[in-house]
């Protein structure tokens, strides 16, 4: 049974259409990156995804009891964000807002799962801590143990590294990964970092207003959208799988992306 199941959405942001005719499903378990050029609609389809966008035409299902207020959501970090002025248990605990109800206080069980969430992400020393006193992959596992606190099926991740050095980004990418498969919880991350997306997901849904693909990362990457695209991320000169190109032929020539779907996987689409 799929999470999330999307059928011929059509999206707009600002009076402009940014995803057309894009079908695609989230299963559980699944870590599921999107990927594509700037202003191709990863962000705006994240926020369809979250309720907060409604499409023009087609539908969001969510299936295996999923409700849009239980899915983790960790944004793009703002300033507000980020020097925001509360503890790490505080920020942590508010995960749980959505859980609450017309609860007024927070119960134990509450506090228990903030608990278990900081001491998963290992910042369980912080609670006490200043969020705004953080350094920067500090406050991004405080704003995922915020968002896993919300959640027991599905994460969204909209570019949670921006901003990060190299080595916090990697030790980011590799939280995110282990989380996925030590918990089963479905992971859904805008990215421009495709080697990584290729490396660690599942999936991969490439983004041009609509999917010039979708289906597992291995085929992704032999596919022709994916090799076009991994090329032209590659500094000059270098190949996708690492080597190196002859010199005198190290750029890629040509136009843009192929205005076509390269689909690699069926699945069903019928819930049980």
């Amino acid at each position: 049974m799929a999470l999330v199941q999307c059928e011929e959405l059509t999206i707009a942001y600002e009076g402009q259409v940014v995803v057309r005719d894009l079908s695609f499903q989230i299963h559980p378990g699944d870590y599921l990156c999107i990927v594509g050029e700037n202003g191709s609609g990863k962000s705006t389809l994240v926020k369809s995804l979250l309720g907060l966008k409604a499409p023009l035409k087609g539908r969001i299902v969510l299936g295996d009891g999923l409700k849009q207020k239980e899915i983790g959501y960790l944004p793009q970090q703002t300033d507000v964000q980020k020097d925001f002025p509360a503890s790490v248990q505080e920020v942590v605990l508010s995960g749980r807002l959505n859980s609450r109800g017309m609860k007024p206080f927070y119960t134990s069980r509450d506090r228990e799962q903030a608990k278990a969430m900081m001491g998963l992400l290992g910042i369980e020393g912080l609670n006490r801590s200043c969020f705004r006193d953080l350094s920067g992959g500090q406050k991004q596992r405080v704003l995922l143990a915020r968002a896993l606190c919300a959640t027991k099926k599905m994460l969204l991740l909209d570019e949670p590294v921006t901003g990060l050095d190299p080595l916090v980004t990697a030790e980011f990418y590799q939280l995110i990964k282990e989380v996925n498969q030590r918990s089963g919880i479905a992971v859904v991350m805008v990215s421009h970092d495709i080697e990584s997306a290729v490396r660690d997901a599942s999936h991969i849904l490439h983004l041009q207003e609509t999917a010039l693909f979708y289906g597992k990362a291995e085929e992704y990457r032999e596919s022709l959208v994916g090799r076009m695209f991994l090329e032209r991320t590659k500094a000059p000169g270098e190949m996708a799988g690492g080597s190196q190109e002859p010199a005198g032929n190290a750029e890629i020539t040509g136009g843009g992306m192929p205005a076509y779907t390269e689909t690699s996987e069926k699945r069903g689409t019928d819930f049980d």
